[in-house]
């Protein structure tokens, strides 16, 4: 076997990715990722403690580029707007990688003080989105857990053939993101009430 050049951790991560988007993250092994890199299996430990230390890694791979999405969604714009934008940007990253919407379900252990400072960061770009609705710290928390959850729960299913009838899919999305934003301004209401 002829070592692949420039191995590294990123690399590693970057080739695991690969399978995982072509066949689900059941599929991942690190025999697999090292028969990609074309070197055998034990030379991937100077890279990767194990298979959950390349799991966690690719975990903050994907929630940094989801944060990167987000934040470039949500730049210039503000309310209503900017809420839409943050649910299509979120929308369009799992439709590009469907096999990937676990790493962006599960909270981080938060002893894990990189992953969770990333997973914080994704949440942060989301509060500063929802900000001009008045929210308090509270609030605006469990608004921001609703949001994930219609739009993580709607691309998760999306991947995954959840909507069999015929009717568009992407009709569907605009309906969810009026009732979201809808629901985010009567929520703001009643809490300054």
């Amino acid at each position: 076997m002829s070592p692949r050049a420039g191995l590294t951790p990123d690399a590693v991560v970057e080739l695991a990715l690969e399978i995982i988007d072509a066949s689900g993250p059941e599929a991942l092994t690190l025999a697999k990722v090292a028969e990609r890199a074309n070197v055998a299996a034990p030379s991937l430990y100077k890279h990767v403690k194990n298979l959950a230390d390349l799991r966690r890694l690719i975990d903050l791979r994907v929630v940094r580029e989801m944060s990167e999405a987000l934040q470039k969604a949500a730049t210039g714009r503000e309310s209503a707007d900017a809420v839409r934008a943050v649910a299509d940007a979120y929308r369009d990253y799992l439709r590009r990688h469907p096999h990937r919407t676990h790493a962006l379900a599960t909270a981080p252990d938060e002893t894990d003080t990189e992953l969770s400072k990333a997973t914080h960061a994704v949440a942060e770009v989301v509060f500063a989105v929802l900000r001009p609705y008045g929210f308090g710290h509270a609030q605006v928390v469990h608004a921001t857990r609703c949001l994930r959850a219609a739009v993580h729960g709607f691309a998760g299913l999306e991947a995954s053939g959840g909507f069999g009838r015929p009717e568009d899919v992407d009709q569907s999305f605009e309906v969810l993101k009026t009732i979201v934003v809808q629901g985010l301004t009567t929520y703001s209401e009643q809490e300054q009430k």
